[in-house]
Parts: structure tokens; C-alpha cells; sequence
């Protein structure tokens, strides 16, 4: 049962634990290790200013209780290599993250993602079954084909709010609130100030501010993973805000059904970043959904 004080209170990230690094598949990894248990992975998503820690440092600490939690900075953000991608940009991802795998000694994971860190995930489920135990999506769009597909306006709207966001006079402390309280949020009054300046902070990397200046063509070719869908075989939870400011929850029901093992929870008063408006619902439904694939 979700109580009024849940809703109303959303948590911050503590102070970020030790660096690590990784050299992994030609590419130079940014990750955190906190915690003891089943490898989970933590993959973030594409706003700008994302990391690892600012999209799951309020909820990380929860599951770190019981499990090994990798939070990694995907290539191209926070203290991860700002690499060029050429080719298909979910299959770079997805073989790379198999190769920090191998550097880690990870042999299999359950993963949790938001939007970005999500796709990739879904992409190395189909192409490297035996490295996932299990997958946590919210907010990713792996599909854009199909009637409950996003139209043309939707799937583009998170590229378009980056152009915006580092077009004109640059990246600002008030354009980041915007773009965070538009899109990420569904309550602007929750949001923290230290989210906002991690994030915004983080915005003014140089190197990422310079792959923001050019086309899409340093994040690679765009894919869509209709046909990897049907290849994904470890047991798959959606969780999607009610209020998720892309996709209404009629898309996330659809991907549900396109994997084998696909189940759907939609959480209310809440956007695109559930865990970390809600991070003591979202650990407790996350949680309960992991421990019922480790221990069936």
C-alpha cells in the first residue's frame, strides 16, 4: 500500500563513494563497487549531466544492504571514456558493458536501468543470454515501430531537449531545473538542490559538451531492437511512471509482452525517474521482483 508520506518524499544521493576504473574492450570505464551479494549492474540514462550515481545514488545504498551494486557511468558520460561510437549504437554499448563484465570477473548480472542504460541492457539480453540473470527497465524506448510505438515528436524529444539544453548561451543552472522538472520529474517541488547541481556540474564537462555540439553521429547509428525483443530471455520487470513525460504506459505493456518472461508495474505520481522521486517504493518493488528470480 503506498502511503501519502511515500509520495511526497523522495531522497538524495550521500556523498559519491571511491572511483574506480576500469580498461575494458579498448575503452576506459568510470564505475562504483558498494555492497556484497549478486552482481547488479546499474545503468543510467542519457540526460545530460547523467551519471551512475546522480540517476541511482538515492536508491543505491537500499540495495547495496544485500547485493554487489556496479554502478557504472555508460561511455560517453560522467567519468566514463568520451569515446567516438560508429555502427549501431545499442551493440556498441551492449559489447562493451559484456567486456567491463570480463575485466570485473562478472560472470552473470542482474541489471537496473533507467531510459538509456535500459536499451542497452534489453540489447545485451538478446545478444549475450548467458550474462544476465535478470532485467529492471524504466523509461527506455528499445522499439519504434508498431501502433503503440512513440510518434515521431516523442521518440526525438529527449535529443531535441539536449539541443536545446547546450544550444544558445549554453548550459545553465535554471535550464537544467527546466529540462529535469519537464521531463524527468512529475513533481518539481521535490526536486533537490544537490541533484540539480550534480547534474548541471556535471553538464559542463567539456568533453561532453563537445559530442553535444555535434551531430548524432559520435552516439553511433540509431537502432531499433523490435527483433532483438523476441530473443530476450531472462525474466524482464518494466517499471514506468504513470506520468512519464515521453510514453504513456500502454508502450511499456507492449514490451512486456514482446519479451518472453515480461512483467509490467506502473507507479504512480511519479515521471521518468522513479527511483529517484520514489527510491523506498522503487527499491521495495525492484527487491521483491530480484529476490523472486534469485530464489523461485
Amino acid at each position: 500500500m503506498t502511503t501519502t508520506t511515500d509520495r511526497l518524499t523522495s531522497s538524495v544521493a550521500g556523498p559519491m563513494p571511491e572511483s574506480r576504473y576500469a580498461d575494458a574492450g579498448g575503452v576506459r570505464y568510470h564505475y562504483l563497487d558498494i555492497g556484497q551479494g549478486p552482481d547488479t549492474i546499474f545503468l543510467h540514462g542519457g540526460g545530460p549531466g547523467c551519471t551512475g550515481w546522480s540517476d541511482f545514488g538515492p536508491v543505491a545504498p537500499l540495495f547495496a544492504i544485500d547485493r554487489r551494486c556496479l554502478i557504472v557511468d555508460i561511455l560517453q558520460y560522467g567519468g566514463s571514456e568520451k569515446c567516438r561510437i560508429s555502427g549501431p549504437m545499442w551493440d556498441f554499448h551492449a559489447a562493451k558493458t559484456v567486456a567491463l563484465m570480463d575485466e570485473l570477473g562478472v560472470e552473470r548480472a542482474d541489471f537496473v536501468c533507467n531510459s538509456w542504460g535500459g536499451t542497452i541492457a534489453l540489447c545485451l539480453a538478446a545478444n549475450y543470454p548467458d550474462r544476465v540473470r535478470s532485467l529492471v527497465i524504466t523509461g527506455s524506448m528499445p522499439v519504434f515501430y508498431g501502433p503503440l510505438a512513440p510518434l515521431p515528436e516523442n521518440g526525438h524529444r529527449g535529443r531535441n531537449a539536449r539541443d536545446v539544453y547546450y544550444g544558445g548561451e549554453g548550459p545553465t543552472r535554471e535550464k537544467m531545473r527546466s529540462l529535469i522538472t519537464r521531463l524527468e520529474w512529475y513533481d518539481a517541488d521535490r526536486l533537490p538542490d544537490e541533484t540539480l547541481e550534480m547534474r548541471w556540474q556535471q553538464s559542463l564537462d567539456p568533453e561532453e559538451r563537445e559530442l553535444a555540439a555535434m551531430s548524432d553521429s559520435p552516439r553511433g547509428e540509431w537502432q531499433d531492437l523490435t527483433e532483438e525483443l523476441g530473443r530476450v530471455e531472462a525474466p524482464a520487470l518494466f517499471m514506468w511512471g504513470r506520468e512519464d513525460a515521453f510514453l504513456t504506459p500502454d508502450y511499456p505493456m507492449m514490451l512486456a509482452r514482446m519479451v518472453r518472461n515480461g512483467n509490467l508495474h506502473v507507479m504512480d505520481h511519479v515521471s521518468h525517474h522513479l527511483q529517484e522521486e520514489r527510491p523506498a517504493a522503487y527499491h521495495a518493488i525492484v527487491d521483491g521482483f530480484l529476490s523472486s528470480v534469485d530464489h523461485p
